[in-house]
């Protein structure tokens, strides 16, 4: 099934993010997990392309495992700016081949050695090059990624909402948020990008912080403003691991239901491999995913 129709549908509905093993000895727990979290149903389930396309070849396998075992729609991640445009029309065929046709096109974190190289002989530059040669290349449902803070590599949000723009207009079908812990950016960022003509769907992206390391590291990898209420959550409860796993699901389950009462019916989580946090979250929206409440 296409992401495009699930989006377009009027219920709620949730989808959780995982990502594949960095190493072939804890391919099966990462399979394992991944299924547990197929096994909850949620409206799909993306998986991850890996930093520099290092974890790409376990990408597609599980993306496959989860339509095929669970009947879960899957999006498989796929990044450019490291790879040749071989490697990229490889992994396309390879998609074709699995019969995956939901597709996240993404330009990918610019590695360290490749920095050190010459920007002018990359053969991809932009996330934009990508989602273009998708769309002539199959019948692909598209996402991209958009920054409600503004992309680090953007001189201003003007700058950033222009190249959302020009993904959208190169094929993309909707596009997926980075991490937001205040609802209030996300809500600003969408009265933005509508003003400029965007109408795409656009899914927010909600992590569950359930240990206080991971806010150094959220704040390293995206940017994401964190309001005070947040870090007092995290001052508080920080230092007992129970508590604030238990915190952290309860915070971004009132993000997810803030976001339902103000008319967004698809939040996707970056649940992180953790299915016991997938499930607590389903379980809190127990009575509210898949209903349509502007009936």
């Amino acid at each position: 099934m296409k992401i495009i129709d699930i989006l377009n549908q009027r219920n709620m509905s949730l989808s959780f993010e995982v990502f594949p093993p960095k190493k072939e000895s804890t391919f099966e727990s990462v399979v394992e997990a991944t299924e547990e979290i197929a096994a909850c149903h949620p409206a799909f389930m993306s998986v991850t392309y890996g930093a520099g396309g290092g974890t790409s070849k376990y990408t597609m396998e599980i993306a496959k495992n989860i339509k095929d075992k669970y009947d879960v729609p899957t999006l498989a991640h796929l990044t450019c700016v490291s790879s040749s445009k071989e490697t990229v029309h490889e992994k396309i065929r390879e998609m074709k081949e699995m019969g995956i046709e939901n597709v996240m096109a993404l330009r990918g974190d610019l590695t360290p050695e490749l920095e050190k190289t010459d920007p002018s002989k990359w053969d991809y530059k932009h996330a934009t090059e990508l989602v273009a040669e998708l769309k002539q290349s199959g019948d692909f449902c598209i996402g991209a990624a958009c920054y409600p803070e503004v992309h680090p590599d953007s001189i201003n949000q003007k700058d950033d909402l222009d190249y959302i723009k020009e993904k959208v207009e190169a094929g993309a079908d909707f596009l997926t948020t980075q991490m937001v812990f205040d609802n209030n950016l996300f809500f600003n960022f969408m009265y933005k990008i509508r003003e400029i003509g965007v109408t795409v769907p656009i899914i927010p992206g909600i992590m569950p912080i359930t240990n206080a390391s991971q806010v150094a590291r959220a704040i390293k990898l995206s940017g994401s403003f964190m309001p005070q209420r947040f870090k007092s959550l995290v001052d508080y409860f920080g230092n007992d691991p129970d508590a604030m796993k238990q915190a952290g699901i309860a915070y971004a389950t009132d993000q997810i239901i803030d976001l339902y009462a103000n008319g967004i019916t698809n939040v996707h989580v970056y649940s992180m491999n953790k299915p016991d946090v997938a499930k607590s979250i389903m379980n809190n929206l127990s009575d509210i995913l898949g209903k349509d409440f502007n009936r």
